[in-house]
């Protein structure tokens, strides 16, 4: 039984190496090897005893640590970020960026639970880490809740292209009123950038080919972030005649609490979702290293918090009070001909576009685990999950009239849960006791965390409840 284990170590510990190259281990990355190599000798002879040797990926990790910054920052990067201007409204600018800057931190802490529980294991892949925490029933979740959120995420980015797309059609050809032409027309355009654009970005093999596409979709909303500072000093302050004239305008708060404030939360927990695409980028990783990974988490997450702060700061310090629940819409009242406004919303519409096929790859990813989990890659699989995904939200997109309603509830349980809930109680039963037990600090703030994502998921489900029972909409958030 001992010659036999030892064996199995070997071979695993040989595996690990190969697959990580020959220098792994002795260089920089010394210290992560041997870690790994002391965590698998023992867990898996006291917990897994006989399994087959895990495998951390099928290939060598080619991407470069540039493209895996901007492939994830480009998933961090959602269209909340046009309501933030608004969640800041609510809540003063000081309340606003110390919200933001806990919210954060614990993405990068979510990060950190994943990227620990993987590097026990050997796994890097989110279906597989439930399924070693919780066997079958883990790896359907994990996966359910991977394909739902991104589904979700999918369709809220084609919504957007479906009605912003053709008023800026519009205003290109400087038609005052929609015609009924069909390249006026949101359902047929939104094919036609699903077929045209979206999927054969989706038929790439690897997720690292899209780091060009990434980099260009963060430079869109640059532009509209350079665009909203601008504005700020542009537009005058007594300029805002269309909205009622009993809010103040003309003074910016650093404290608000309102009814509304509480909405603010989710709203930034959602935009700094990203936990799907976390271990298909770290997967594919050239010199791939939990350190490494972590330190293109921490600088997507650094990007995003200043965009997201300068972004609501400039877009607040223009309108005030008057702030609309989409930013853009606020410019548009101000001046419906307005240039620049309209090549941000044609930069903004081409930047969740090119987010699409990211958001893609970890839903494909998913139910290839869960349908084809032996079979090796085959581009019949590829293409026709890409297809099919396509289709659905394509329909969803073009038929289902409230699709916010209907995925803001999944939203609001799959958000929490893949930022807080899983990789916390993942963390806990993975890493094993020998290491750390159930009552080191460790393990206690994971599970405070993940209580945490309970606390999320019931105050997120109770707004959207609240807004369907008012008939009221608050949007103004999402990913």
């Amino acid at each position: 039984m001992d010659v036999g284990r030892g064996l199995e170590l070997q071979k695993m510990n040989g595996q690990h190496s190969r697959d990580l190259g020959p220098d792994k281990l002795n260089l920089e990355d010394g210290f992560d090897g041997l870690e790994f190599m002391a965590e698998r000798d023992e867990f898996l002879p006291g917990k897994s005893p006989g399994i087959k040797a895990p495998q951390f990926t099928d290939f060598e990790g080619k991407t470069s640590f540039g493209m895996s910054i901007f492939n994830l920052s480009n998933a961090i990067m959602g269209s909340g970020i046009l309501g933030l201007a608004y969640a800041m409204s609510n809540t003063g600018i000081v309340l606003f960026l110390i919200l933001l800057l806990c919210i954060a931190i614990l993405s990068a802490y979510s990060i950190h639970l994943l990227l620990r529980s993987a590097g026990v294991v050997g796994i890097r892949a989110y279906e597989q880490l439930g399924h070693r925490a919780f066997g079958q029933p883990g790896k359907v979740l994990a996966g359910s809740i991977i394909t739902m959120h991104n589904i979700g995420a999918m369709s809220s980015y084609l919504f957007i292209v479906k009605s912003e797309l053709p008023l800026v059609m519009q205003a290109f050809l400087g038609l005052k009123d929609n015609t009924g032409e069909w390249y006026l027309d949101g359902k047929y355009l939104i094919i036609i950038v699903s077929v045209i654009i979206v999927f054969p970005l989706s038929l790439m093999r690897h997720l690292g080919y899209l780091g060009y596409t990434s980099g260009f979709s963060l430079s869109c909303m640059v532009f509209f972030l350079i665009s909203v500072i601008y504005k700020k000093f542009n537009i005058p302050h007594d300029n805002h005649s269309f909205v009622s004239s009993d809010v103040d305008f003309c003074e910016a708060q650093s404290f608000t609490i309102n009814m509304k404030t509480a909405y603010t939360i989710p709203i930034l927990a959602f935009a700094f979702v990203c936990h799907p695409e976390v271990l298909p980028i770290y997967t594919e990783l050239r010199d791939a290293t939990k350190k490494r990974m972590q330190t293109v988490a921490n600088i997507s997450i650094l990007a995003m918090f200043v965009m997201y702060g300068l972004t609501a700061i400039f877009g607040y310090l223009t309108f005030f009070g008057g702030v609309d629940s989409e930013l853009l819409h606020t410019y548009i009242k101000v001046d419906p001909l307005d240039t620049l406004i309209l090549c941000v919303r044609m930069a903004v519409l081409v930047a969740v576009t090119l987010t699409v096929p990211v958001v893609l790859f970890p839903i494909r990813r998913a139910l290839l685990q869960l349908l084809f989990p032996e079979k090796p890659f085959h581009w019949a699989h590829h293409i026709s999950i890409a297809v099919c995904l396509l289709v659905i939200v394509n329909l969803l997109v073009i038929f289902v009239p409230t699709i916010r309603d209907i995925f803001g509830i999944i939203g609001a349980t799959s958000a929490p849960s893949l930022i807080f809930i899983l990789p916390g109680i993942f963390y806990i039963r993975i890493v094993p006791e020998e290491t750390e037990p159930l009552k080191s600090i460790p393990k206690i703030m994971a599970a405070c965390f993940a209580a945490l994502g309970f606390v999320f998921m019931v105050m997120s489900t109770s707004f959207i409840i609240l807004d369907w029972v008012s008939g009221e909409s608050r949007s103004g958030g999402g990913h």
